[in-house]
């Protein structure tokens, strides 16, 4: 008999097999095994809000396969695991990958290899997928069409790679102890992480007791990557602090966030998940204008020991420039008003 944990992963399997050499009957008869006719799908900004499968194909599935005709879905990790409500997760990272060949969303094509990085959550409840909660980083496209229409990463932008410890798809080893000690080291690295600046200096958030000194913390395009604490610090979170000090989420403030172990991976997920106020200057180039916004990020940790050694972070940075009235998509069409971006037509190279 199949455990919790196998059952959740035989699901996704299914699905992500279809999507490997992505072909549209598949991936809808796929989708309609793997989810509820009525599931919810919260999927990152343009897309919205909408429900069950069949919507999810029609709105983000075909446009994408449309764009990247040889479509496949890779992933390299994915988890399973219960949250402190009790509900089942099933979370999975990985890359959506082809040739772009067609417009996406107004994204010129390049005729050339595409990714795009995908962080998707599940909950399933009765065998079936009754909430997703999705960012596919669709800033990494603009910035591969060179169309990226706001201001520069501080990070280094790159191909995301999985994880170092080549596990994010093994699971023989993953045991319910080491899980909650993953747990524990990333829900107390949170919560140190936000008595700064209320209640000290940077000395109180005690990163050195949580993040290796080597870690990689893969940023969302549009932030960039970066490596050690001092490169973090550097790109992101300095940055980060000073433009919104007052910031709640993960294991405080009022928004729900899910957290869940699975070996040495943690997993975050809430829509939204995070609240603050744009106070301060000095990210993404936003003005500080007293604004309160909230943001979801879909996280995934991987813990070695006692520390944290590689960090995973998909923001939907879209929906941020949109609550804070920044159209990007419309900024991305006046970019690239001159530019020719209807289908390229590649032939096979044996004429």
């Amino acid at each position: 008999m199949m455990t919790n944990a196998e059952t959740l992963r035989a699901q996704i399997a299914t699905l992500s097999l279809a999507m490997r050499n992505f072909d549209p009957i598949s991936v809808k008869s796929g989708l309609a095994d793997f989810m509820a006719l009525d599931a919810t799908v919260h999927l990152c900004h343009p897309f919205g809000d909408m429900e069950g499968p069949e919507m999810l194909y029609e709105v983000a599935y075909a446009p994408l396969f449309t764009a990247l005709p040889d479509l496949e879905r890779r992933d390299w990790i994915i988890s399973t695991g219960m949250d402190a409500d009790g509900a089942d997760w099933i979370g999975c990272a990985g890359h959506y990958m082809g040739t772009f060949l067609s417009p996406f969303l107004d994204i010129p094509p390049t005729g050339h290899l595409a990714h795009m990085r995908f962080h998707e959550f599940y909950r399933v409840a009765e065998g079936k997928v009754v909430e997703m909660q999705a960012i596919w980083d669709l800033p990494e496209l603009m910035l591969q069409a060179d169309a990226w229409p706001m201001s520069p990463s501080l990070g280094r932008e790159l191909f995301i790679p999985g994880p170092a410890a080549q596990d994010g798809l093994r699971f023989d080893g993953r045991s319910a102890r080491q899980g909650t000690h993953s747990l524990g080291v990333v829900t107390e690295m949170l919560t140190n992480l936000s008595r700064h600046p209320l209640e000290g200096g940077p000395e109180i958030m005690k990163a050195e007791r949580y993040w290796h000194p080597q870690i990689n913390w893969y940023g969302p395009a549009g932030i960039g990557t970066a490596r050690g604490l001092a490169g973090f610090r550097n790109w992101h979170q300095i940055p980060f602090l000073k433009a919104l000090p007052d910031r709640r989420g993960g294991t405080t403030g009022s928004l729900k966030c899910h957290f869940y172990g699975d070996g040495p991976y943690v997993v975050a997920t809430g829509w939204p998940n995070m609240q603050m106020t744009v106070s301060g200057d000095g990210w993404l180039g936003i003005a500080p204008a007293g604004q309160k916004i909230t943001m979801r990020s879909l996280d995934f940790w991987r813990v070695e020991g006692d520390l944290i050694r590689e960090n995973w972070v998909l923001v939907d940075l879209l929906d941020v420039y949109a609550q804070l009235g920044v159209d990007v998509f419309s900024r991305l069409r006046e970019f690239n008003r001159a530019r020719l971006v209807g289908r390229i037509e590649i032939d096979s190279g044996m004429q």
